[in-house]
């Protein structure tokens, strides 16, 4: 098991689980990741959510994987050693990872707090690092990040429950603050009652808003209402019920992936109402225009959010006590996991124990 890359000076060995192909079946890997540069961080992980992008990265579903390919990015750990322009962070802070390890810093979006739409983005996995190395994620012993891409991970904070946030959280709360969706009294569709969307929920509930679960399986109502705390559950099959709520909601978050139809839930907006899609579906969905311009409705997407309005957003958290709803596996049950996974068959998200279960030369 040799590494994909060069060996650097000082660079140091590393261990985790990666995918040798689009098969997608990972499997212990050793590699070496540069050495501590002066505004470095090394961390310790402890706690990897499974992200549903990882799920299609191993497999190449969306093209450009590079192999091996060892995903992870919603990472949480302790800091362990810090390079000598390190000012944000000590040996032995709790820290987390999200999506991006690095941006240009230079165009308007860095400059503006959105390095996650930096065209120079460093993903924290398959991306080309500053060392022209490729980056591996936090399905491993230990990264190596920038300070400006690390977070304080807040005090008391549940370390499992709490990593799915880096990448599930974010995603939700940022389009819920730049798109004015978080006043309170405001009424807000959640479609989808997955990874996302139960955290979309939960951030809404704390934001105020009236909430109203959208899905085509009736039997998540009682998981909505009664567990997650929704005001309301619409099945998105029932055009009586549909119908019904015609006009009733300010905006709409949509997590789903899969293919759908938009005209239903455009249906549900009032006049100037948004429907924001996180979702990214295999083909292009259908966008009739007609009814946009006769209520001056908006659809639009968002991705993540910058590194600014991430430590936000898991301080909001911390703060309101939401975490994400997880199933701790060992790494050895990360391919079952992949597996459950492709068929929603978890409440709601797997977080692998990182430290506990991944051992050098498993």
């Amino acid at each position: 098991m040799g590494s994909s890359e060069k060996q650097h000076p000082q660079s140091q060995e590393c261990f985790g689980w990666a995918a040798r192909d689009s098969s997608g079946v990972l499997s212990p890997f050793k590699f070496s990741r540069r050495a501590i540069a002066e505004k470095d961080v090394k961390i310790k992980i402890l706690y990897c959510g499974i992200c549903h992008s990882d799920l299609h990265c191993v497999k190449n579903d969306w093209g450009g994987s590079i192999y091996p390919f060892l995903p992870g990015h919603e990472i949480v750990g302790i800091a362990t050693e810090v390079g000598s322009k390190v000012e944000k962070f000590k040996a032995g802070d709790k820290v987390g990872v999200g999506c991006l390890v690095g941006s240009c810093g230079s165009c308007n979006d860095c400059t503006n707090n959105l390095e996650n739409y930096c065209p120079k983005i460093i993903p924290t996995y398959n991306g080309v690092d500053r060392d022209g190395t490729i980056t591996y994620g936090g399905y491993s012993d230990f990264i190596i990040v920038d300070q400006h891409f690390v977070f304080r991970y807040p005090e008391n904070f549940p370390l499992d429950a709490g990593a799915p946030l880096f990448c599930a959280g974010i995603t939700v709360y940022s389009p819920l603050k730049y798109y004015a969706l978080d006043q309170p009294g405001m009424k807000l569709g959640v479609v989808g009652l997955g990874g996302l969307g139960h955290i979309a929920v939960k951030f809404a509930k704390a934001m105020g808003l009236e909430v109203t679960v959208i899905s085509t399986s009736p039997n998540k109502k009682e998981e909505a209402i009664e567990h997650l705390g929704a005001d309301a559950f619409l099945l998105s099959n029932d055009e009586n019920a549909m119908k019904a709520a015609t006009g009733t909601l300010d905006g709409i978050i949509d997590t789903v992936s899969a293919f759908h139809a938009l005209l239903p839930l455009i249906g549900l907006l009032n006049s100037h109402g948004k429907l924001v899609l996180l979702g990214l579906p295999n083909k292009p969905l259908e966008l009739p225009v007609f009814p946009l311009l006769m209520g001056r409705k908006m659809v639009a997407g968002s991705i993540i959010g910058g590194i600014k309005e991430t430590q936000e957003m898991i301080d909001f958290a911390a703060k309101h006590n939401i975490t994400a709803d997880v199933e701790v596996v060992p790494i050895d049950y990360v391919n079952k996991a992949m597996e459950r996974l492709a068929r929603a068959d978890v409440k709601y998200r797997f977080v692998i124990d990182i430290a506990n279960t991944l051992a050098a030369g498993v």
